[in-house]
């Protein structure tokens, strides 16, 4: 199966979670906030997160352990590739790296049913229960929005093909971007289990 098949939009009963009190566009996260992204990131991934870095384009990350230079060097090259496709669409906001939080988990499998290298995280099959995605309540995603403001989201850590977390970055965030500039459009495409993949936007 394609990775681009197994990214998710914010569809799994999280709306609660898109309005913590932490002013639009800030690289600054209130405590609480924090505590409260920290708290619902450990809940769907059974992880802790206790390192926390930024890439040197100012995304913050919380991680299980130190991220590589690798990885943090392709979230980056994730979100300048999405802001210079959102551009090309006539997209203004949420176009800045402070503007994203990235959460790393730990992979729960490393290899797809086809034995490639696939790290993912395994999530609740929500609205995905009984598809082909279903693996008994629930499905592997390569990533998963965790909110919209802060503007978040988590993918599995990797060990080598670090242009496939680049991937992910980009296709997590084409969901936020979506939902700040074309709200028709995200919301035809924020749920893959009807079909429909990534890249969104060309």
């Amino acid at each position: 199966m394609r990775l681009i098949r197994f990214t998710l939009g914010l569809t799994l009963a999280l709306a609660s979670l898109t309005s913590f009190p932490v002013a639009a566009h800030s690289p600054q996260l209130s405590q609480s906030t924090r505590d409260r992204l920290i708290a619902r990131a450990e809940q769907v991934t059974g992880d802790r997160f206790t390192v926390a870095t930024a890439t040197p384009k100012g995304v913050t990350v919380f991680a299980v352990k130190a991220p590589s230079p690798e990885t943090l060097h392709s979230i980056d090259q994730g979100f300048t590739d999405l802001f210079d496709v959102a551009r090309r669409h006539g997209y203004q906001r949420r176009l800045s790296f402070r503007d994203y939080v990235v959460f790393i988990a730990r992979a729960d499998r490393t290899k797809d049913s086809a034995g490639q290298y696939s790290p993912d995280i395994a999530v609740p099959a929500g609205q995905y229960a009984g598809s082909d995605y279903d693996k008994g309540g629930y499905i592997y995603a390569a990533g998963m929005v965790l909110a919209y403001n802060p503007s978040a989201f988590v993918f599995a850590e990797h060990e080598r093909e670090f242009s496939r977390i680049a991937n992910v970055v980009r296709y997590e965030g084409e969901h936020i971007v979506l939902y700040y500039n074309d709200r028709a459009l995200y919301e035809k495409t924020a749920d893959h289990s009807r079909g429909g993949g990534h890249p969104i936007l060309q």
